[in-house]
C-alpha cells in the first residue's frame, strides 16, 4: 500500500494545488483594451447607447503598424476554432442613432452581398477571424471576433473608409464602437427591436435571422464565436416577443411611413398648389378613398405598405417593379384588391397619375431626380399637381433635389422619426420588461463564452491528475491482488475522489473567470505549475 498511502498524503501536491488555488483568487488585472491615441467615451451602457470613439490624433489609423503577414483565407478560418478563446467580439456600426440616411447609404450593403463584404474584411484585414454583416435601411453593422481589439478595429475602420470614399475622421465621428460584453448587449437590444426606430419592430429579428443564415452558411465568415453569439441573438428576439407584448401594436417602417403620409397629407395635398374643397380639408379619411397611390418596388416592405394602405381606406394601388412576377405573387396576397401592376419602363407614368408615391427597391441609384421628374412633369403638363414622395430605401430611390420642384414633397426614413416619437412614450415600460429578459440572455451567454478559455486548461489538467493516479495504483497492483471486486471499487472511487476534491476549488475559479486577460494569465499560470 506504500504507493497508494504516497499518493493520498502527498503534502508536496496538496500545497502546490492550495498555493495555486489562492494566487487564482488574489489575482486581477484591468484590461489594456484601447492605448495610444484613441479615447473612449462610454455612455449609458446597458442602454443600448453607442460607444463613442473620439481621436486625439487626426489620423490613428494612418500611424498603426503595419500588419503582420498572413497566410490564405482558408488556412486562417482552419486556425479559427483554436483562436475562439482568446478571441473578443467587437462591432463597429452606425444607424438612425449617429448618422443621417445620405451617410448609411454610403456605406449600405444589400443583403445578397452581405457574404461576400464580410470576406473581403477578413481579406483585407489581418487580425480579424471571423466577420458578420448587417445592413438594413436604418443601420450598418460590422461584428467580428480578433484577439487585438485595437487593432482590429483600426483595420475595419479603415476598410469602411476605403469601401466607402469617407474619410477615417469624418467616418469616426459617426460610428458607435463597442466591445464584448457592450457589443454582446447590443446586437441582443437590436434583435429584439428596443434600437429601432420603431420599437418592437418585427422586421430586424427576420434581418438579424438572415445575418445569422448569411454569416454561418458554406463561405460565411462566421466561426464559433459569431455563430453562438447571432444564434442566441435571434432566440432572444423571439422570447421577447413571445414574454412581453413589445410587438403588439407595434408600428414598421412601412405603416410609420402610411402614417407620415396622413399627417402631411392635408398640408401637403389638400392645400397644395391648388385650391381644395373645404369638406376635404377637414376630412382627409374621406379624400384618402380616392387617392391613386404608386409603389415602386414589391419586396416585403412593400406589401407592408399596402397592407396599412387598405386599412385607412386606399384603394387606387399601382405597383411599380423590374420582376411581374414578384409583383404577381404580392397580388397573391390581396385577391379582394384591385392592384395595377406596371413594369419599370412605365414608372414615370405611374408616376404622373398618382397622388402619392413610395419607393422600396434595392436599386443603388435614385430612380427618381429632380431632372429626370422635371422632364416628364412638363412633357405631360402635370406639375400643376401636388405630390407626395416617401423614400424608404436606403440607399435612397429618390434624389434629395426633387425637393426642389414646384408640388412636389418628399420625405425619406430620417422624417420618419417624428411619427415614432409618441409611439416610443407608450412602450417604454415593456422596453424595461424586454431588458430583464435580455440581461438573462447576456448572462448566459457570457458564461459559455467565458468557459471557452478554460476548457483545453481543465481537460489537459485532469488528465494529468488520472495519469498520476493511474500510476500510483499500478505501483501497488501486486499488493491490492488479494482484495475483493468490492474492495477494488472502493479504493478505485477513493482515489477518484481525492483528485477531485483537490481539483475542485482551482477548476471552479478557473470556470468562473470572465475576464478574458485574468484568465489567460491565471491559464498560463497553471500550465506552468503543473507542466501541462
Amino acid at each position: 500500500m506504500e504507493g497508494l498511502t504516497a499518493f493520498v498524503a502527498c503534502a508536496g501536491v496538496r500545497r502546490a494545488v492550495l498555493s495555486c488555488s489562492a494566487r487564482f483568487c488574489s489575482q486581477s488585472k484591468v484590461p489594456n483594451a484601447y492605448n495610444a491615441g484613441t479615447k473612449l467615451l462610454v455612455t449609458a451602457c446597458r442602454g443600448g447607447a453607442r460607444l463613442l470613439v473620439a481621436d486625439a490624433a487626426s489620423e490613428v489609423a494612418a500611424k498603426a503598424e503595419e500588419p503582420p503577414a498572413r497566410g490564405s483565407l482558408e488556412s486562417r478560418q482552419k486556425q479559427n476554432g483554436s483562436r475562439t478563446a482568446d478571441d473578443r467580439i467587437v462591432v463597429i456600426g452606425l444607424s438612425h442613432h449617429t448618422a443621417s440616411v445620405d451617410l448609411r447609404e454610403r456605406l449600405a450593403v444589400p443583403e445578397s452581398e452581405w457574404k461576400e463584404a464580410a470576406a473581403l474584411v477578413v481579406e483585407a484585414c489581418p487580425s480579424v477571424n471571423e466577420v458578420a454583416l448587417l445592413s438594413t435601411c436604418n443601420r450598418f453593422e460590422v461584428y467580428f471576433a480578433c484577439a487585438d481589439t485595437k487593432r482590429g478595429i483600426l483595420e475595419v475602420t479603415k476598410f469602411l473608409s476605403q469601401r466607402s470614399g469617407i474619410e477615417i475622421p469624418e467616418l469616426r465621428s459617426h460610428l458607435f464602437m463597442l466591445v464584448e460584453e457592450d457589443a454582446i448587449w447590443h446586437l441582443l437590444r437590436v434583435s429584439a427591436g428596443l434600437d429601432s426606430l420603431v420599437v418592437g419592430e418585427g422586421q430586424i429579428l427576420a434581418q438579424v435571422k438572415r445575418c445569422y443564415e448569411r454569416a454561418t452558411e458554406p463561405g460565411g465568415m462566421a466561426g464559433k464565436l459569431l455563430t453562438r453569439l447571432l444564434n442566441a441573438a435571434v432566440s432572444a428576439g423571439k422570447r421577447v416577443r413571445t414574454e412581453t407584448g413589445i410587438s403588439k401594436g407595434a408600428v414598421s417602417i412601412s405603416s410609420a411611413a402610411v402614417e407620415l403620409m396622413v399627417a402631411r397629407y392635408a398640408d401637403d395635398i389638400l392645400g397644395g398648389l391648388h385650391a381644395a374643397p373645404v369638406e376635404d380639408m377637414n376630412n382627409v379619411s374621406a379624400a384618402l378613398t380616392s387617392t391613386q397611390v404608386c409603389i415602386v418596388g414589391a419586396g416585403a416592405m412593400s406589401r407592408l405598405l399596402v397592407t396599412h394602405l387598405l386599412s385607412r381606406g386606399v384603394t387606387r394601388i399601382t405597383i411599380v417593379n423590374r420582376s411581374l412576377q414578384r409583383a404577381r405573387d404580392l397580388l397573391k396576397q390581396f385577391p379582394d384588391v384591385d392592384i395595377v401592376i406596371r413594369p419599370m419602363s412605365e414608372l414615370f407614368d405611374a408616376v404622373i397619375e398618382a397622388d402619392v408615391v413610395f419607393t422600396s427597391t434595392s436599386s443603388r441609384e435614385p430612380l427618381l431626380t429632380a431632372d429626370n421628374l422635371e422632364e416628364h412633369f412638363s412633357r405631360a403638363e402635370a406639375a400643376l399637381h401636388s405630390r407626395i414622395f416617401i423614400d424608404i430605401s436606403v440607399p435612397r430611390n429618390i434624389a434629395e433635389d426633387v425637393n426642389r420642384i414646384d408640388g412636389v414633397h418628399a420625405y425619406n426614413v430620417d422624417d420618419l422619426k417624428a411619427v415614432v416619437a409618441r409611439n416610443q412614450l407608450r412602450r417604454r415600460r415593456l422596453m424595461i420588461e424586454a431588458e430583464n429578459l435580455l440581461r438573462d440572455e447576456l448572462r448566459q451567454f457570457r458564461n459559455w463564452q467565458s468557459s471557452l478559455g478554460c476548457i483545453p486548461a481543465i481537460t489537459k489538467l485532469q488528465d494529468r491528475a488520472e495519469d498520476i493516479r493511474l500510476e500510483e495504483l499500478a505501483k501497488v497492483t501486486g499488493k491490492l491482488a488479494d482484495l475483493t471486486d468490492k474492495e477494488r471499487d472502493a479504493v478505485e472511487r477513493l482515489t477518484k475522489g481525492i483528485v477531485n476534491k483537490l481539483l475542485h476549488g482551482p477548476l471552479s475559479h478557473l470556470r468562473g473567470l470572465q475576464d478574458i486577460d485574468e484568465r489567460r494569465e491565471t491559464i498560463k499560470n497553471l500550465e506552468s505549475m503543473f507542466r501541462l
